[in-house]
């Protein structure tokens, strides 16, 4: 069998790829990586270097799932989040960089504790990059994390013992299951797409119980933000992701269920993002 450099192999894969990705030459650089299992600065200091046939075959098979339209996590098996390589498969959610607004808004409100210990609950946690990330942060953190699939707490449980974080995992859906407790914050990136919703089918290989929602994708929401007051603390705050055209309806149903000092907050890009309210009694601090 003729063995190919992998300037060669780059080259001819980038072609392939243009089709299906706005970053078609990083793809296939990061589809060769992970055949080779070495850095893509070797491509820049060896791009002569022959790839032997085993590997050239495993790359090119790769690119095909790739010009498939397979998402590049789940060919690699890994997503990176919050500086953190996280495994991934089909039956997680690939995390999005977008989702990290979510860890730092929790950890800015875990920073204002005037306790040393607080308690955060991530509802829906899929690989538990959102968990895992705010328990390397803040390891005084008693932080617990739910899933309604026993194959994504596998791969949030192995994801946890990989990268040394202390979480607590509970299979339950959305609350129902869980021990009765009260958190200082409860955070959750739920499924909000309508079920029309024609990008669909750009998230055809993600797991879509984990992304499709009924009532206009905010069926989830609406479930989340009325049992989550009996879990939360006195002044304690529930933090939703959802769709960049869905704040406006998030505040509506946060504010009709009870909490106060509902905000939204947006991405890097602009875009609202995260919502959030604050469970007041008459008798809690602001």
């Amino acid at each position: 069998m003729t063995t190919e450099t992998i300037s060669a192999l780059l080259q001819r894969a980038t072609a392939a790829i243009e089709g299906v990705s706005d970053s078609a030459r990083l793809d296939a650089e990061l589809l060769l990586a992970d055949c080779l299992k070495v850095d893509r600065s070797h491509f820049y200091a060896w791009p002569d270097k022959a790839v032997e046939p085993v590997v050239a075959e495993r790359f090119a098979q790769a690119i095909d799932r790739r010009v498939q339209g397979e998402p590049l996590a789940y060919i690699t098996g890994y997503r990176e989040f919050w500086s953190l390589r996280f495994k991934v498969t089909t039956d997680t959610l690939i995390p999005r960089p977008e989702t990290e607004l979510l860890v730092e808004l929790a950890i800015e409100l875990l920073d204002k504790n005037p306790t040393p210990t607080g308690k955060l609950l991530d509802l829906g946690t899929g690989s538990g990059a959102i968990a895992i990330s705010i328990a390397l942060e803040r390891p005084n953190t008693l932080v617990h994390a739910t899933d309604n699939s026993t194959a994504a707490l596998d791969i949030a449980k192995d994801n946890a013992t990989r990268l040394g974080a202390k979480v607590t995992f509970h299979q339950s859906d959305w609350l129902q299951d869980i021990p009765v407790a009260r958190y200082q914050l409860i955070v959750s990136n739920p499924p909000y797409i309508d079920p029309d919703d024609p990008h669909l089918f750009d998230l055809r290989y993600e797991p879509q119980q984990a992304l499709i929602a009924g009532s206009q994708g905010l069926a989830d929401i609406a479930a989340i933000s009325q049992q989550a007051l009996a879990f939360l603390d006195d002044a304690g705050w529930l933090l939703l992701e959802h769709g960049a055209d869905q704040g406006d309806a998030v505040r509506v149903q946060l504010q009709r269920a009870g909490y106060k000092n509902v905000n939204t907050l947006t991405d890097l890009e602009g875009r609202d993002r995260v919502t959030r309210g604050q469970k007041i009694t008459a008798s809690a601090p602001l």
